[in-house]
């Protein structure tokens, strides 16, 4: 049986492909043997170029993919973009940081949002986008550490949280952003924490 990936995942991954950004998928089929440990599993594991001691961001990211549809006509703002999240994507990213994450070799968990524009023409305010199989998408990405401090819950009956809009402004970044080691990508706090 093949990796089973929806669409979401493979935009992304073609992004990560056409940038030279190392990763590895995880396959869907397989994720029963992580099951074992009992804490969810994630989509990527991700190798940012000029990863080492040296360097400012991380050395590996483990990124959970959440598709969202974006019906609006402009992203200016960072306004009207759902980013809500299942608290057991939350609980295992935080271990899955905890499981990678070594001396000199740091892991950051991250959730990254892909937008699919429904709009034709959508006002990206500058932002990145990336075409891929007839729509076109963006990647923001939000660290589960900042998620997590920022989060408030969404739905108690399905275990849901989101990010208020203006906690999304703030803490939301491109996903090329966090893959460069720009020490804007990653949050003062969450540097502080694993450095």
């Amino acid at each position: 049986m093949g990796v089973k990936v929806n669409e979401y995942e493979r935009a992304f991954e073609g992004w990560l492909v056409e940038n030279g950004v190392q990763y590895v998928m995880i396959d869907q089929a397989r994720r029963s043997l992580l099951a074992r440990n009992r804490i969810k599993s994630f989509d990527f594991l991700l190798y940012p170029a000029g990863r080492g001691r040296e360097s400012t961001g991380p050395a590996i990211v483990v990124a959970e993919v959440k598709g969202r549809k974006f019906k609006g006509a402009s992203v200016g703002g960072l306004t009207g973009l759902q980013c809500w999240v299942g608290m057991e994507d939350i609980c295992g990213l935080l271990r899955w940081q905890e499981q990678f994450d070594e001396p000199g070799e740091r892991a950051v968990a991250t959730i990254v949002f892909a937008y699919r524009f429904e709009l034709p023409s959508v006002e990206t305010d500058g932002r990145e986008v990336y075409d891929f199989a007839d729509h076109r998408y963006m990647f923001q990405a939000v660290s589960v550490d900042d998620y997590s401090v920022n989060m408030k819950v969404r739905s108690p009956r399905w275990q849901t949280v989101m990010l208020s809009a203006d906690d999304f402004r703030r803490l939301a970044v491109p996903v090329r952003r966090l893959l460069t080691h720009s020490e804007e990508g990653i949050s003062e706090r969450c540097l502080t924490r694993v450095m």
